[in-house]
């Protein structure tokens, strides 16, 4: 049976369509299916008034994720009865006068969120600003509007209840309220990193209990980022980030990274501001990727909270009805600040590697099983033992005589325990090196480690003698089509830097007449096509087009040198000597990123001396 189409054209009759002004009603509502998708959407609305409104203070309530009730209380400036009503009109504002569009330095702008919350929910808006009575202005499924005195000592409180009622299509597009609620939340969360000297909360009154979910209390000082962000990421993030500090050309961007080992499995954990505003943003997302590149595996994701800050005349926000997504003016200049300052700041933390990779090890440890009087001995302290082991020294002549135990005495070993990665003590299984340092002891994985040693090294020699290219015998004709063509013929002097030689030939026509020769035998067709289609990517999300094509040919490039690197390493099995082990240590600390392997997997694991204790249960 034949599909039947329909012409929609069709369903207005054979006469002429007449065009319809369409009524304020219909016209709030359909505003509201683009700034209000759902609950969530509603509290970041409201959120977002508070904040412009300089509260220092605000409350969330929310019950059944978001359905049955939204409230969101702030000690802002407030309105007075003459504002209220204003306020519920479209496109009716205090934070804009109109004239320029660029020149926004507030969350809202638009004066869209009341009166679309208006149009498809029961709307409760009670304000009092400083010196003028208190009033109340409620409507319904956007009718309504009467004005009347109310009780409230200052700012503003407004309450949302039935979200949707009035455009009942969009309930059945909404998830579980669990699901509604952790969305609210996340939203919170954001808007709390933007603003650490508010305080947040949120609570739930879902079946008639009231839980407080996150509260987050203001906090100054030079710290106070650094504070909030321990508060809503958590202490870990804080403990295994690097401080994010640069400027450039008037843009400066701040933050917090997490260190490579501290990865996630999903783009969960990266929360990226502009001007404080928080957003999602596809060249800010493929920057941070691009900063991570060759310090973590694939399947992983790094964390992090970067605030970008330059002219509002340098951005648009103006790009969607939700104000999440940002376009700016020098995409290349604010890509190029963030890979360059989160690199700078990975390599800068060196050997560093998360501590949650050693709690892990903590979490895995079991103790010996013993016998159960054996169990009850009294076991001495670590100082104790130090005394007794000083005290007994003296009496044994056989400690002279030479033993499988490292000599611990010379002076040269001692100044080794205090530098960061300890003095080598032994080697286990011919894979890892135990070294013991001032205050515990550091397991390092030899492979591992001397794999991203000589990755780096090679990477520094490439950099500073440049990529050697081959010369192809029979020169490769690649037909890309002309606006393809002219995009790979921009920026032939950057591939040409990395042994890539292009040249014209014809129109929409390129020969390659050199490639890298670290690349040996490669289809070229298939590599400038896919240079080809990277450019053409990088235009769409407004990233650098020389810096996708030059970022495709040098991924590549960096892909060998880490193969070259890992099987030229140091093979597990080889027994290396105290001297050996010890080189390779000072040479990790030297080496920016030897906290990871070419693969993301951590080179190292520090144990303190008080986490060793407990796990022999002295502490």
């Amino acid at each position: 049976m034949a599909q039947e189409h329909t012409n929609i054209g069709a369903s207005f009759g054979s006469s002429r369509p007449v065009i319809r002004q369409l009524d304020e009603a219909a016209v709030n509502r359909i505003a509201a299916g683009e700034v209000v998708e759902r609950p969530a959407s509603a509290v970041k609305e409201l959120v977002e008034n508070a904040l412009d409104a300089g509260a220092g203070r605000i409350e969330v309530v929310i019950g059944d994720g978001g359905r049955s009730l939204i409230r969101v209380s702030d000690d802002g400036c407030g309105m007075t009865a003459e504002d209220l009503p204003l306020a519920l009109s479209r496109h009716a504002t205090s934070k804009i006068d109109g004239s320029d569009l660029m020149n926004i330095h507030t969350f809202g702008f638009r004066g869209e969120a009341l009166p679309a919350l208006a149009a498809v929910g029961r709307l409760s808006i009670t304000s009092r600003a400083a010196g003028e009575p208190a009033a109340q202005i409620t409507m319904t499924g956007g009718r309504g509007g009467g004005l009347r005195p109310a009780a409230l000592s200052g700012g503003t409180v407004v309450e949302l209840r039935d979200l949707f009622f009035a455009t009942p299509a969009r309930l059945k597009f909404l998830r579980s309220d669990r699901t509604e609620a952790m969305a609210v939340t996340d939203v919170v969360k954001r808007l709390a990193m933007a603003e650490p000297q508010v305080t947040f909360i949120l609570r739930d009154t879902s079946d008639g209990q009231d839980r407080l979910v996150f509260r987050a209390d203001a906090e100054n000082g030079p710290e106070a980022l650094k504070r909030r962000l321990a508060g809503v990421l958590g202490r870990d993030f804080a403990a295994n980030s690097v401080e994010i500090e640069a400027l450039r050309d008037g843009i400066r961007l701040t933050g917090h990274a997490a260190l490579p080992t501290y990865s996630r499995g999903a783009a969960v954990s990266q929360h990226l501001f502009v001007n404080g505003r928080p957003v999602r943003d596809k060249l800010l997302i493929g920057a941070l990727r691009a900063a991570y590149t060759d310090l973590m595996a694939r399947d992983r994701h790094p964390a992090a909270a970067l605030f970008i800050w330059l002219d509002p005349q340098e951005v648009d926000v103006n790009v969607h009805p939700a104000k999440a997504e940002v376009r700016f003016r020098e995409a290349g200049l604010v890509r190029g600040l963030v890979i360059s300052a989160l690199r700078h700041a990975l390599a800068a933390a060196g050997h560093r590697t998360s501590s949650t990779v050693a709690d892990g090890l903590l979490g895995a440890a079991r103790p010996l099983a013993y016998p159960p009087g054996l169990q009850q001995a009294a076991r001495p302290s670590w100082g104790a033992l130090r005394e007794s082991a000083a005290a007994q020294a003296p009496g044994f002549a056989e400690m002279a005589a030479p033993s499988a135990r490292p000599d611990t005495g010379d002076n040269a070993r001692r100044a080794d325990e205090r530098l960061p990665l300890g003095a080598a003590r032994t080697m286990l299984h011919g894979t890892y090196i135990l070294a013991q340092t001032d205050d515990g002891l550091v397991i390092v994985d030899a492979h591992a480690a001397h794999e991203r040693l000589t990755y780096e090294r090679l990477k520094r020699q490439m950099a500073d003698n440049g990529v050697p290219a081959q010369a192809l015998l029979i020169p490769e004709i690649v037909t890309l089509g002309h606006t393809a063509a002219d995009r790979v013929l921009a920026v032939a002097d950057d591939l040409a830097r990395l042994g890539l030689t292009i040249e014209p030939f014809g129109p929409g026509t390129v020969v390659v007449r050199e490639t890298p020769a670290l690349l040996g035998q490669l289809d070229v067709q298939s590599l400038v096509r896919d240079i080809a289609d990277a450019l053409s990517e990088s235009e769409g999300d407004g990233s650098a087009a020389d810096g996708a094509a030059t970022g495709l040919v040098g991924r590549r490039l960096d892909a060998l040198l880490s193969r070259i690197a890992c099987h030229t390493s140091v093979r597990a099995g080889r027994q290396l000597q105290t001297d050996e082990m010890n080189a390779l240590l000072r040479e990790m600390e030297a080496t920016p990123n030897s906290g990871q392997c070419n693969h993301g997997r951590p080179t190292s694991i520090s144990l303190g001396l008080t986490d060793i204790e407990r796990l022999f249960a002295r502490t």
